[in-house]
């Protein structure tokens, strides 16, 4: 009959001094000390700094870029294998398939509930202020330019903002969407979630709590995941009810609807291509790239511009326009954009044959503007002339003079927030899914529960032979609780690495020594190296039991493989590099704990190599995740003790403030079960099973 333990702070020192597993001083999730101790002469400890090891910082970049290209590749020999116009044709109605493999089901249709809430008269259009909901209670504030003194029907626009603090009151945002106007354009611009007037995180004043746009994107849309959703669907969504409000307005020609945007406007404009059918032109403005080049960049990208299981799938950003052919769409594209040019080039080149085998090569275009990033005059006049190419609304070649409007002029509620009206949140509608996914979940335990892990950790099937591994050269001393330490670089998949540090009380460098004695393993929060100097947890786990043999490791990612990329120390921002990877796990159909647990089962199977019967896992903060899975899966585990690991996942999707970053979220996992059901399970097989000090959401 196994143990199970919980302990509170006040009580972890109560069970220290039982001679139990002591843990007292342990760091918030946010620091990571990097300091170690030295004696002084006169017998006082002193601080000497010691950087952390980080022997392989371009190990997960170098994996990632790896697997992105097998699966460019594939998907190349995919397009390059059509021949005839009906391969073609074959191969749009698999594009349509996967785009929505990857997003989902579109969600219920409900009442629009559209109101105009002022008008706004100038000499050649008149702006109506509209909010609707795309959801029920969930608002959405737009701007509908109408041209005046023309006949109608007149061709119509959707309008999507880039990553602007204002949305859709935006200089770029409103020039193109009045220079279409004035051309005869029927247009209807709307502000994006975490932007404008539709702040999702606000305080009493009205402000934003969260910070704006890609601040709110990741915090919404990063928590989305546990409960099966993708911010770039709800993102989406907004746009197909913003294309069905302009479908009601009798002054819109049905037979000609296009869509165009702008950097993050330029991403909702390339999935919407894929994702809605009446679109009947389009123009995608600094986005239209490849994958693969935004990765070997290490260019983050928010989280509604990396759709779930997208590369996966073998789906890249010219799939999404394919989606669309043979109707008529021009990339947008610029020389000094961050979104590589490049990209643009291979992309076009893919749809222009597929465009060639169609029948309507002239239907597809590139338009490189000589500038950086963003919606400047050139673009906007490369849109105007497409799409007049199309509509024959008019045949101006630059763009007419325009007026900029103040915000507070645009604006479509009284103070400038949809939140005073009561709108709904993301969040509100996350906490109810996770709600209701708990009420429907049932209580997994056994062979069901370990077929769920593994299905949704996407893990591989069990290796027959124990991993290869490499012998690092020794190190001066590190400071560490027993006098010697060799480290074993674990290879986990192909030129991936756990890194595993042996301590011991003589000298050994060569491989690990045969030793069927029970083994303690530690697997990180952020760095072995520096928790073996700084934990307590580990130097009284080394005192109460003196002679077993001891290892540290570090899962990918982490300590040894810290990333170092997407920037100077962005490893913990939350754009930064954790988060970068994450994402692209998400995209691989991998998810980053899939990928972190299969390094801890690839480390056990080494230590069985080496000749252990047993294992004594301990774990920390972010490494008691994988740790919690792995053992689950492994029966040479049998004793867990976790320090600060997370609680669940159900108090994440239900806490509006949560502090755990994407690389510690399951997708999906709360459709299925969650960590009390691991930890139940543990608790039943193994001898003792201890969390202590365990984290909620924050």
């Amino acid at each position: 009959m196994s143990t199970i333990v919980h302990y509170s702070r006040r009580e972890l020192l109560r069970w220290s001094a039982c001679s139990a597993l002591g843990i007292s001083g342990l760091a918030p999730f946010s620091s990571l000390s990097l300091h170690a101790q030295e004696p002084k002469g006169s017998g006082e400890p002193a601080r000497r700094e010691l950087p952390p090891l980080n022997r392989f910082s371009r190990m997960v970049q170098e994996h990632f870029v790896a697997r992105v290209k097998e699966a460019e590749a594939a998907a190349l020999k995919a397009k390059g294998a059509l021949q005839t116009k009906e391969d073609a044709q074959a191969y749009v109605t698999s594009v349509r398939e996967k785009i929505r493999q990857s997003f989902g089901p579109n969600p219920e249709r409900t009442p629009l509930n559209a109101r105009i809430t002022g008008t706004v008269e100038r000499d050649a259009y008149k702006i109506e202020k509209v909010i609707f909901e795309s959801r029920p209670g969930f608002l959405v504030t737009g701007n509908l330019y109408l041209p005046q003194g023309r006949k109608g029907p007149l061709p119509g626009v959707v309008g999507v903002c880039g990553h602007s603090a204002n949305g859709k009151a935006a200089e770029a945002y409103q020039s193109f969407a009045q220079g279409l106007a004035r051309q005869g354009y029927v247009t209807f611009i709307f502000d994006p979630i975490g932007q404008g007037e539709r702040l999702q995180y606000v305080d009493a004043a009205l402000k934003a709590k969260k910070g704006i746009g890609v601040s709110e994107h990741l915090y919404a849309g990063n928590q989305q995941f546990l409960v099966g959703e993708f911010f770039g669907m709800w993102r989406a969504w907004d746009g197909i009810r913003a294309l069905d409000y302009l479908l009601t307005r009798e002054e819109v020609d049905q037979r000609h609807v296009g869509i165009t945007g702008n950097s993050g406007g330029g991403t909702m404009t390339t999935w919407l291509c894929g994702l809605e059918p009446r679109w009947t032109m389009g123009a995608p403005a600094c986005f239209v790239t490849t994958f693969r080049r935004n990765l070997e960049n290490e260019l983050p990208a928010d989280t509604e511009q990396c759709p779930p299981r997208a590369i996966g799938l073998g789906l890249d950003h010219d799939d999404f326009l394919a989606a669309m052919a043979p109707k008529p769409i021009i990339i947008l594209a610029k020389e000094r954009d961050f979104f590589d040019v490049r990209g643009s080039q291979e992309a076009f080149a893919r749809l222009k044959r597929l465009y060639t085998l169609l029948g309507a090569a002239d239907n597809i275009q590139l338009h490189i503007g000589p500038t950086d990033h963003g919606y400047s005059q050139e673009n906007r006049e490369a849109m105007y002339r497409f799409f007049n190419r199309v509509t024959k609304i008019s045949d101006a070649e630059t763009e007419p003079a325009l007026t900029i409007e103040k915000d507070e002029t645009l604006q479509c509620t009284p103070h400038g927030q949809v939140a005073e009206l009561k709108s709904r949140t993301v969040f509100s509608f996350t906490k109810d899914r996770a709600m209701e996914l708990a009420v429907a979940r049932k209580p997994l335990k056994g062979d069901e529960l370990t077929k769920a892990v593994t299905s949704v950790l996407q893990l591989p099937p069990t290796a027959t032979e124990p991993p290869e591994f490499r012998i690092l050269r020794g190190l001066k001393s590190r400071n560490y609780p027993r006098p010697h330490a060799t480290t074993y670089a674990v290879e986990t998949e192909p030129g991936v690495f756990a890194v595993v540090t042996r301590l011991g009380n003589q000298s050994h460098i060569s491989r690990p020594p045969q030793d069927p004695s029970p083994a303690l393993l530690y697997v990180s929060h952020h760095s072995a190296d520096v928790e073996m100097r700084e934990e307590p947890a580990i130097k009284d786990w080394l005192g109460k039991f003196p002679d077993r043999a001891f290892y540290a490791c570090d899962v990918r990612g982490i300590g040894e493989s810290r990333p170092d990329t997407c920037g100077s120390d962005q490893f913990l921002t939350p754009y930064g590099s954790d988060y970068f990877y994450a994402i692209h796990a998400l995209m691989l159909d991998k998810p980053y704990v899939g990928q972190k647990t299969l390094d801890v089962l690839c480390v056990l199977d080494f230590l069985r190599a080496a000749g252990h019967r047993e294992v004594h896992l301990l774990a920390k903060g972010w490494g008691t995740i994988p740790s919690a899975f792995a053992a689950l899966l492994s029966e040479l585990v049998t004793e867990v003790t976790f320090l600060e690991g997370l609680k669940s996942y159900q108090e994440i999707a239900e806490s509006e403030d949560y502090a755990w970053p994407l690389s510690t979220l399951l997708p999906d996992v709360l459709t299925r079960f969650d960590l009390p059901n691991a930890f139940a399970e543990l608790g039943r097989n193994k001898r003792e099973a201890r969390w202590l000090n365990m984290k909620g959401a924050t």
